[in-house]
């Protein structure tokens, strides 16, 4: 079992002590599922990057920008669902949260039907 409110203290201390502001810590894995508490001090940005096959992003603490979402700022206590395009995530003050990702699907699994 992770304890979130223990994860966010420290990875946020761990961020700051950081020369990029940044820290990361996956909490769970099973299979194709992954969950990462990241923690982005204010500024800090996780840079463009390719989005797996399926993604969440739950905002602990803080407020982060989001490229390519509707509503791109993302605050404390907000789920959003992030898209299939490119994107990059940007503390805009000190900021943990639980990214939930599917890493890979079978060939079963990219059919539609």
């Amino acid at each position: 079992m992770t304890d979130l409110t223990e994860a966010v203290r420290t990875q946020l201390e761990a961020a700051r002590a950081s020369a990029h502001g940044r820290d990361a810590q996956l909490v769970a894995h099973d299979g194709v599922l992954r969950q990462t508490v990241l923690a982005l001090t204010a500024g800090s940005e996780l840079g463009e990057h390719n989005s797996p096959h399926a993604a969440s992003l739950q905002v602990l603490t803080g407020r982060v920008r989001v490229t390519g979402l509707d509503e791109s700022e993302v605050a404390a206590g907000h789920l959003v669902v992030l898209t299939h395009e490119r994107h990059a995530v940007l503390a805009l003050e000190d900021s943990v949260f639980l990214l939930t990702t599917v890493t890979s699907l079978d060939a079963d699994q990219r059919t539609d039907g």
